[in-house]
């Protein structure tokens, strides 16, 4: 980095909010892939007049701009991984700006976080329902440019389901609007839609404003446990064609039950071949019970050894216990894992689980398998036994992509949640043609021709 570019960064945003020291450049060269790439530098801008002044001095020199929330992201979408400045939200713009009851939505800045909106607009009886496993920690701005999923998806959707507009700088500086505050919107293309999930390639979001429902007001939780993974995938299936939407419907394969009760001793079924976790919601105690009575019934119908309603909030923490400490419980299979959040139609999930299970077989490694059956999205981990072996780590990435190509034989995708990033870009050719690629080419070049923001992501 240039001297006269340091110094034109300071004189924008002051000495406190552009950084250039190694101190900075370690803490914002990584996220939760702990992939490490050194950035030139860490700019906090206040505002979008910032954002523009940054973007159209670094699009005239060639500077690079990785955009970046709070660095949860679990494919590398936020990491210098060629240089260049990270623009950092989480210091000055991360208020919200307004919480419309008449309209229900919230105008926030990209540095929010996912938590803090979900506890105040809960003041007003309302209800931000995308719920990703990290959003105690993510920011908005970052869920939206990943379009973060998580546990609630059965019944509410994902991030993209709620942005009703935003605001935005483009890698020129100029600024957009894209979408309205009204429910129905069709004039013109859908360039709310094209930057959802752009995993920050396309600009920079300077405002967001996102739907808000009404706060439920009564949930239940449920769990049910089955023989085999195909029972319990049944159940799955039986339940949703019933009319009954849960608000979450988590598995757990056997490896990943074991996993749990050998570092918690929670009492889990060791034998059981999966679990079934159910949440149910709504604003009348009858028909929440009236939902349970179904479901409970379909999972019997499946041959579920038991069928447990949680009877206190403490019973329905104790349930979910074992799902939300299946990700740190599987590190007995292994000092290495590579997680992957592949997704099918939820009626392939029995032979996604099937096909895993072979390609465990075949390379000789455990696959703890965990996730969201309600919408098809599977958290599939293969665990090396010993990251310093370089002969195991290579089979394990053999054992993804064969993962990867199951996934897309059955019609699913590469990603549900996590996005692409750089750690699932050399796989992009599984699942697009060379003409759908060159499609995405040509919008990156259509919004950066110059390649300032946040380049190498996605196979782009």
């Amino acid at each position: 980095m240039r001297e006269e570019f340091k110094q034109y960064f300071i004189k924008l945003l002051g000495n406190e909010n552009a950084y250039f020291d190694q101190m900075h450049k370690i803490a914002y060269s990584y996220d939760a892939t702990k992939n490490h790439y050194l950035p030139d530098g860490v700019l906090f801008p206040k505002n979008e007049e910032d954002i523009s002044n940054i973007l159209k001095f670094c699009n005239d020199k060639g500077i690079i701009i990785v955009p970046r929330g709070a660095g949860t992201g679990m494919s590398g979408g936020s990491l210098a991984v060629n240089g260049g400045l990270i623009l950092a939200f989480e210091k000055h713009m991360n208020k919200i700006l307004e919480i419309d009851l008449g309209n229900l939505v919230a105008i926030v800045q990209p540095g929010v976080i996912n938590m803090h909106l979900q506890k105040e607009v809960a003041k007003y009886g309302l209800f931000y329902p995308p719920d990703p496993a990290s959003m105690e920690h993510s920011s908005l701005g970052g869920n939206v440019s990943e379009n973060a999923g998580g546990m609630r998806a059965t019944k509410y959707g994902i991030t993209k389901d709620y942005v009703l507009a935003l605001r935005a700088v483009l890698p020129n500086g100029e600024i957009i609007s894209a979408g309205k505050r009204t429910v129905k919107d069709v004039a013109g293309y859908n360039l709310a839609g094209i930057l959802i999930a752009s995993e920050g390639s396309l600009a920079v979001f300077s405002e967001l404003t996102l739907k808000l429902i009404a706060l439920p007001k009564f949930k239940k939780t449920a769990m049910g446990i089955f023989s085999s993974v195909k029972s319990a995938m049944n159940a799955v299936f039986k339940t949703l064609a019933s009319g009954v939407t849960p608000t979450s419907m988590e598995f757990l394969d056997n490896l990943s039950i074991l996993a749990v009760e050998h570092k918690f001793n929670t009492g889990l079924p060791i034998n059981a071949g999966a679990i079934l976790i159910v949440e149910v919601d709504g604003n009348l105690q009858e028909s929440i019970d009236e939902d349970l009575k179904i479901i409970k019934h379909y999972f019997l119908e499946e041959n579920a050894s038991e069928f447990k309603i949680a009877k206190s909030e403490k019973e329905a923490k104790d349930i979910w216990f074992a799902r939300k400490n299946c990700s740190q419980s599987i590190a007995m299979y292994g000092n290495l894992k590579l997680n992957e959040d592949i997704t099918v139609p939820r009626s392939k999930l029995p032979d996604l689980l099937e096909g895993i299970n072979e390609i465990s077989k075949k390379y000789g490694f455990k696959i703890p398998c965990f996730g969201h059956a309600g919408d098809g999205n599977v958290h599939t981990n293969v665990m090396i036994k010993d990251k310093n072996d370089q002969d195991q780590v290579k089979k394990g990435h053999l054992a993804v992509e064969e993962i990867f190509k199951l996934t897309i034989k059955l019609g699913g995708t590469l990603s549900g949640e996590h996005g692409i990033g750089i750690s699932k870009a050399s796989f992009m050719n599984l699942a697009f043609s060379n003409a759908e690629m060159n499609l995405m080419r040509n919008i990156k070049k259509a919004f950066d021709p110059n390649n300032i923001l946040n380049p190498f992501k996605m196979g782009l």
